[in-house]
């Protein structure tokens, strides 16, 4: 994950919160100083773990964080994942915005995880897709990664993908990746939705870098992965969950990309507690 990123929209989801300041921190002297233990109240693989360096950096630098698991790794319930020890302002300041990101990271982590091994292929890759959270995008793929998966195209600007909209605008899939091809550069990856096996055969002949067969059974996808040259990527999607991953072991497609790992998890159940170090009593 891109540090410099990163901590620019920390900052701003700390103002969104924070504001100008936080009123319930009149309760504390600058002196006052304490320890927070993060910790699971719920199993899972964590994710975005570094985030508590950045966002308390950004808040005071004389916080001190202390990662005990790394990011990618599978935690029980009741185990702590992060010490944070620095002015108990601070460390409140901060508590809401980076419990929420990492929750919903390791959220996101654990799924694909639990997806990757559901499908238990060493061959096929499992991706995520453009479903993200706005603001969040950078966030969530990383955790994508962090569970075992891989990044489809980050945005736009990146990477062709031709769907019904763009062939139909186009007026066919040949026009559409000719269109395309002539205008960028040869850095830029082509991928093409289908939907009929008419449609499939139109573009392998336009010889684009991967071809998507859109909601199809695992039964069409293992045959007209027959008809793909290794030249060409493959990948399945549409309405493929967790517990349909076992169906596509076998097929021999590529790549299956599910939008669920980021648009329908459930943040995990993660809770920081605080303790007040005592004043010292002077003589």
């Amino acid at each position: 994950m891109n540090r410099l990123k990163a901590e620019q929209a920390l900052k701003q989801f700390l103002l969104e919160d924070i504001g100008d300041r936080d009123v319930s921190s009149v309760l504390f002297d600058r002196t006052d100083t304490g320890e927070a233990i993060v910790r699971m109240k719920e199993s899972g693989v964590v994710a975005g773990l570094e985030c508590y360096k950045w966002g308390y950096r950004l808040l005071d630098e004389s916080v001190q964080v202390e990662l005990l698991k790394q990011d990618g790794e599978r935690v029980e319930a009741g185990e702590a994942i992060v010490k944070i020890t620095g002015p108990v302002a601070a460390l409140l300041a901060g508590e809401r915005v980076l419990l929420n990101l990492v929750q919903r990271m390791s959220a996101v982590a654990t799924l694909t995880a639990d997806c990757v091994a559901a499908l238990g292929s060493g061959h096929t890759r499992i991706v995520d897709t453009r479903k993200t959270t706005p603001g969040l995008r950078m966030f969530e793929k990383y955790a994508v990664r962090a569970g075992g998966g891989f990044n489809h195209r980050i945005g736009l600007y990146d990477a062709v993908m031709l769907k019904d909209n763009h062939i139909a605008a186009a007026g066919s899939i040949t026009e559409a990746v000719k269109k395309v091809r002539g205008s960028l550069g040869h850095m830029t990856m082509i991928e093409v939705e289908v939907e009929t096996e008419q449609q499939l055969k139109e573009a392998i002949d336009a010889r684009p870098d991967t071809i998507m067969f859109d909601n199809q059974t695992p039964e069409t996808i293992k045959r007209w992965v027959q008809l793909v040259p290794e030249t060409i990527r493959t990948e399945a999607s549409g309405g493929i969950d967790l517990n349909q991953l076992a169906n596509y072991r076998d097929t021999g497609v590529d790549v299956i990309s599910i939008g669920a790992l980021t648009h329908s998890v459930s943040n995990l159940d993660i809770s920081m507690n605080l303790s007040i170090s005592p004043k010292e009593v002077l003589a």
